[in-house]
């Protein structure tokens, strides 16, 4: 399936307007839509309006879909030239906006190219255990995804000594979903993830905004999510996201700020 499919995104009324509902396998623990299905439902709307592959976009998280709510997504473009557009995604229940996502869409040829990030060396997804949900019985995200730890350790393992690197990585793979910037989208809201990682304990965060910068579309069964947290201050934390695939083809990379709440002991 792609990515529209996974989200259940269809077109609605009106040109450049879309709509998906907020089910459960699609939100978060706190049962309100997980970030980066928001971006992922722009990104796969404006790449449908415009006919051209995101090159990034970029998402700012306004308020919250609930669980059970209607999300509708409108697009703009703002500008459409001969290789690029640029275009805006305003997503919102009912009157309260819930993402502003801004992006630019294109491609060319060029005789040039290249890749000067490397991949970190990690036992692949075969060889990593699983990650639990962190309620159990949970409905979320995170039952659709298969989880491995590469890098990190289990809810059950933080135990308060934090991690001096800021780094944490996974392996995810989306089962039966084609490789897309919108499957990329999805992957790479793993910022609050590296966070309590690199705290040692479970510190709830929300997301603030979401960048993803598409780099190489490739086939991927399993993604490498390699996170990178840069600093934590006054409550907000900061870090990127590499995204691998097995191959060590740099797919895509995205930057998070987020909210950082009270650390959780329960």
């Amino acid at each position: 399936m792609d990515v529209t499919e996974f989200l259940g995104l269809e077109p609605s009324d009106g040109h450049g307007r879309y709509s998906m509902l907020v089910t459960e396998d699609l939100m978060t623990g706190g049962q309100f839509l997980f970030g980066g299905c928001g971006l992922a439902a722009a990104v796969a709307s404006m790449e449908q309006v415009c006919d051209r592959p995101v090159v990034w976009a970029t998402a700012q998280y306004l308020s919250f879909a609930m669980l059970g709510e209607q999300l509708d997504l409108d697009v703009t473009v703002v500008v459409e030239g001969r290789q690029t557009s640029q275009a805006r995604a305003t997503a919102h229940v009912g009157d309260r906006e819930v993402l502003t996502v801004n992006a630019a869409l294109g491609s060319r040829m060029l005789d040039a190219s290249g890749q000067w990030q490397v991949m970190p060396q990690v036992p692949g997804p075969q060889d990593c255990p699983g990650r639990a949900p962190r309620f159990g019985q949970e409905r979320s995200i995170m039952t659709r995804l298969d989880v491995r730890i590469a890098v990190g350790r289990g809810w059950d393992d933080l135990d308060g000594n934090p991690r001096l690197d800021g780094r944490s990585a996974l392996w995810v793979r989306m089962p039966d979903v084609e490789m897309s910037a919108g499957a990329l989208a999805v992957l790479g809201d793993y910022v609050p993830f590296g966070i309590s990682q690199s705290l040692g304990g479970w510190w709830p965060s929300n997301s603030l905004d979401n960048t993803l910068r598409v780099v190489r579309l490739e086939p991927a069964d399993w993604v490498l999510v390699d996170v990178r947290v840069d600093g934590l201050w006054d409550g907000f934390g900061h870090g990127s996201v590499y995204l691998w695939s097995e191959a060590g083809v740099l797919l895509a990379s995205a930057s998070q700020s987020a909210l950082v709440r009270n650390r959780r002991l329960d």
